[in-house]
């Protein structure tokens, strides 16, 4: 039987010989890490009509679920990577006045 490898898969095998081996304990910390990251877990959340058609509208103009988005929004906020646009336009601001 032949299988039939996908350009991602054949870029792997072409590379294979530069991966390096980890140790039992970093290879548990990973295999932790992404066991973590494949759990996915149900909620319920209350928003207004508004803030749900917002976020709609949003997720059409990103291309994505509108659930998607949130749980991307919500895992940036966690993450520190939730960025205020409002707060980066001043920080510019103020940079480019004390120059």
């Amino acid at each position: 039987m032949t299988v039939k490898l996908t350009a991602a898969e054949r870029a792997i095998e072409r590379t294979a010989s530069s991966y390096r081996r980890v140790s039992a304990k970093e290879r548990t910390k990973v295999e932790s890490i992404l066991e973590r990251s494949r759990k996915n877990r149900n909620i319920n959340i209350r928003l207004t009509e508004a803030t749900l058609e917002g976020l709609k509208r949003r997720s059409e103009e990103e291309g994505l679920p509108y659930q998607t988005l949130i749980a991307s929004i919500l895992h940036k906020y966690v993450t520190d990577r939730l960025v205020d646009q409002d707060a980066v336009a001043r920080s510019l601001k103020a940079l480019r006045s004390a120059r």
